[in-house]
């Protein structure tokens, strides 16, 4: 109707509306895997207890929604990491967790989330995770020094 404002949607409302949310990701704390503006994400109501490498949405206690992985299962939670990111998050409690990525459209074609390809690259990615941590962290301090960043504090 004209001159009423669309409500705006949480994610929890879509998700209990339609039965799963689909939008363009935002952000690159899951890159390589998700690349921002670009991949077209599925997020559906978890069935159960999430398993190590699942991909949950789940809101922090500040409102700020998180796509990241779980990369342990503990009882009272998950620890989760953005694929690019070396530091976790614990606990992600089954309370925040609002759905799961169970697909990825990225330039039309799907990008399956299981199978040989996608098990190789959660191995090297993220089981040697403490590799990766240490990498990213080089690169951190690489782009800061590229940048003359490294010793010089930002003014204001």
């Amino acid at each position: 109707m004209a001159g009423q404002e669309e409500k705006k949607m949480s994610f929890e409302e879509v998700l209990e509306r339609d039965g799963s949310i689909v939008y363009y990701s935002v952000g690159d704390s899951m890159e390589p895997l998700i690349r921002s503006g670009r991949d077209l994400l599925v997020i559906e109501k978890p069935r159960g207890r999430l398993k190590k490498y699942d991909i949950p949405l789940y809101r922090r206690a500040s409102g700020q929604y998180i796509l990241h992985r779980i990369i342990q299962v503990k009882e009272d939670g998950y620890v989760a990491c953005g694929d690019n990111r070396f530091t976790t998050e614990y606990p992600v409690r089954d309370s925040q967790i609002i759905g799961v990525l169970t697909a990825l459209t990225r330039e039309g074609r799907i990008i399956p989330l299981k199978g040989f390809r996608y098990r190789l690259y959660v191995f090297f990615w993220c089981d040697l995770f403490l590799i990766r941590s240490w990498i990213l962290k080089c690169i951190y301090i690489f782009d800061r020094f590229k940048k003359g960043n490294l010793l010089r504090r930002k003014r204001k």
